[in-house]
């Protein structure tokens, strides 16, 4: 496969995750509202800041790996990873399951740091590139835990 189809198909699977991410978002529900949340949740636009950088950084480390020879090791990884981001959304706002949601969350955390480790092997620019999505995700496990012992 060419190395820009190899790009290519990497950057679909986080623009798949934002997209069925976006959809199941509902953070004008009444439900979400009236979530009892700890001083420390970020300010609602930070989430899309965030995340839209994030998902620029999965989609180019994602294609940078496997283009470098990351493998069918690696794309299994990453793959899952992006079936657990995707996943977290429904869970929490669709399912309104904030226990299960944060559960969820930390498998989404150990998957990503798993996801860096193996970049690092082929890429370290990679690597650096996905840490931050590893302490995002970390710092979501925790808001999320928070958000359920709260509620």
């Amino acid at each position: 496969m060419s190395t820009r189809r190899t790009r290519l198909l990497a950057a679909a699977g986080p623009l798949a995750a934002a997209a069925l991410g976006g959809l199941a978002t509902d953070p004008d529900s009444r439900w979400f509202r009236e979530l009892d949340k700890p001083a420390w949740y970020p300010p609602p636009q930070a989430f899309g800041l965030v995340w839209t950088a994030l998902y620029s950084g999965l989609a180019w480390a994602g294609g940078d790996v496997l283009a470098g020879g990351g493998g069918a090791s690696f794309a299994r990884a990453y793959a899952a990873n992006l079936a657990l981001n995707t996943a977290w959304t429904p869970l929490f706002f669709r399912a309104r399951r904030p226990w299960l949601a944060a559960a969820e969350s930390a498998v989404l955390t150990a998957s990503t740091v798993d996801l860096v480790r193996r970049a690092a092997q082929v890429s370290p620019a990679a690597a650096a590139v996905l840490a931050p999505y590893a302490a995002w995700t970390a710092f979501a496990t925790a808001l999320t835990a928070a958000i359920a012992r709260r509620n």
